[in-house]
């Protein structure tokens, strides 16, 4: 008797199994081919995102060797087209070109990009940072001291990667404004400073020996 009524159960699912299907067959179907769809379009993307990084990288490692090779505007022109492009190799080329472009005397075109990169909020705090120093270093020469030391104060603070530099802008910044005991005191500190880098400890000695005389 059981077998029967097992039958009669198995009938039955397979009654509602083919009722569910030609009601809903279509639409799994269709979930399916999408499914695989998306799954190639994501593929294809990925090694799309993969050749563009490597011609990326190609090109940035032209632009370097240019460099090198002391033909600076023709990498600055590749490190230009990257740094537009966005993608991984953009900041580092938006560096690069900076870099070039103040070595070439064009020191105005080079803080429009430091300022660029600084004012992008995507970035790490770290390189928007950096970029925000050399701004600042290289507009030193025609910017107003007490205006070089505002633009500074946010990176002098403790615990900030580039602290031991911003603060010997910060002092160099005091001596062209006439504040000689304050630039005395930012280089006593930073000639005591253990997490300052060797050089940069070494050079705010010579100068507290200096002011200090």
């Amino acid at each position: 008797m059981s077998d029967i009524f097992r039958e009669i159960d198995e009938e039955l699912r397979r009654d509602n199994l083919r009722e569910l299907w030609s009601r809903y067959g279509r639409y799994v179907i269709a979930a399916a081919v999408l499914v695989l769809v998306v799954a190639g379009a994501i593929v294809a993307w990925r090694d799309h995102q993969l050749s563009e990084r490597r011609a990326q990288s190609t090109r940035y490692a032209s632009a370097l060797a240019l460099a090198r090779e002391d033909k600076e505007a023709d990498a600055v022109k590749i490190f230009g087209a990257i740094a537009q492009e966005g993608g991984g190799y953009a900041v580092l080329a938006s560096f690069e070109e900076a870099a070039l472009l103040a070595k070439s005397g064009d020191r105005k075109a080079a803080i429009a990009i430091y300022d660029r990169i600084a004012a992008t909020g995507e970035l790490d705090s770290s390189l928007r940072e950096l970029a925000a120093l050399l701004s600042v270093m290289q507009s030193m020469p025609e910017s107003d001291p007490h205006s070089t030391i505002e633009r500074l104060a946010s990176l002098t603070a403790n615990g900030n990667s580039w602290r031991p530099t911003a603060l010997e802008l910060t002092a160099i910044a005091r001596l062209r404004s006439g504040d000689r005991s304050g630039a005395l005191d930012l280089y006593k500190s930073l000639a005591d400073d253990p997490t300052a880098p060797p050089g940069l400890r070494a050079r705010a000695a010579e100068m507290a020996a200096v002011l200090g005389s």
